[in-house]
């Protein structure tokens, strides 16, 4: 400690900025390099390279994701954020990204799963079929979710920091209407129910009312819960049920966000195991991502940033619903536009403070 203590104040932050870093990225650094060494050794350099590639998309384009965890996560206890780290990547890796459209097949194609799971493993072209005739649920479902929580966050009377000026000023307004967003949302989930083919109606309509349902109940469910928190540097953190809640809110945003990532995949590859492992490593350097951002109190040094990454969310929930008329934007355009929004929001954070400076 004493030599720590001679040290220059520079280097010293320097050598204690490294080692925090390495405390929250190091089981992201040995996850990648256990999953890349097994993929290199048992399938070869060329599903190493395919692994990559979709670990550095799914990292990439899951910028906003982690800035909405992080204000979530920021609320929670250190318990719930360790469960969110332990038991929410088990979650991410296994359960979203293999399990849930193994379950969204066997609904869709009334396969049994037995059926579904000798697909993926055996006949993977045929899996990725099977998966890609499960669009209207994927998108309808995670659009709205999408869009709802974009909506949620501008249509608050009670939100004070606006980016984008006048027009979040009157969004801001509109939330002295009582279950304005409800409204909003069902009346979308009607408006595609007759705009999109027939032959999706039904499936698209129950698939946008279940992701709304699920919204408001979430929200109930934190609100009822709301009385199981504490407070710490005079802020509400969820601790116990409440903490549940808020746990199982980040792994539905979770779901939503890269179920469309799991079928955009096999444009990639139809190897349902190097799907897996790659998008499953870019959970989780997400996860620990999140965890940065909370630790580094990225949100109060950049008040924009909130802002932005929902404006990244609200568009990608449209981008979901556009699929379902057939509308398809490159996936290198989605992507880069989000992280628009995300840099955008920073520079225009540190403008604000310089000026207020």
């Amino acid at each position: 400690m004493q030599a720590f203590a001679q040290m220059p104040p520079t280097l010293y932050a320097y050598i204690m900025t490294k080692r925090e870093l390495l405390k929250i990225y190091w089981f992201a650094i040995v996850a990648t390099l256990i999953i890349f060494a097994l993929v290199g050794w048992n399938l070869g350099l060329g599903a190493l390279l395919t692994v990559l590639v979709l670990t550095l998309l799914e990292t990439t384009f899951s910028a906003d994701n982690a800035v909405i965890n992080s204000k979530v996560l920021v609320t929670m206890s250190p318990f719930w954020q360790r469960m969110f780290l332990t038991v929410g990547i088990f979650i991410a890796v296994f359960v979203v990204r293999f399990v849930l459209p193994i379950f969204i097949v066997m609904a869709s194609g009334h396969l049994s799963f037995s059926q579904v799971i000798d697909l993926a493993l055996n006949h993977p072209d045929e899996y990725g079929h099977e998966l890609e005739k499960s669009e209207s649920v994927i998108y309808a479902f995670g659009g709205t979710f999408l869009v709802m929580i974009a909506l949620s966050y501008f249509i608050d009377y009670e939100k004070k920091t606006h980016w984008l000026g006048f027009f979040e000023k009157y969004l801001g307004k509109l939330g002295k209407i009582d279950n304005i967003t409800t409204f909003f949302m069902l009346l979308g989930a009607i408006l595609l129910y007759f705009t999109v083919d027939q032959s999706h109606q039904t499936t698209v309509l129950f698939a946008a009312i279940t992701a709304t349902t699920l919204h408001i109940g979430l929200d109930v469910l934190g609100a009822a819960l709301g009385n199981k928190a504490t407070m710490k540097k005079n802020a509400v953190v969820a601790t116990g049920w409440a903490g549940l809640a808020s746990f199982m809110y980040l792994e539905v945003l979770d779901a939503s966000f890269s179920l469309d990532g799991v079928i955009g995949a096999f444009a990639i590859t139809n190897s349902v195991i190097l799907i897996i492992a790659g998008l499953g490593t870019g959970a989780v350097w997400v996860r620990a991502m999140t965890i940065h951002l909370v630790r580094s109190d990225v949100l109060e040094k950049y008040v924009y940033l909130s802002n932005g990454a929902h404006w990244a969310i609200g568009f990608l929930g449209a981008v979901m619903l556009l699929h379902l008329y057939g509308i398809v934007l490159p996936e290198w355009f989605v992507g880069s536009l989000g992280l628009v929004f995300i840099s955008s929001a920073v520079w225009w954070s540190v403008f604000r403070a310089r000026r207020m400076s």
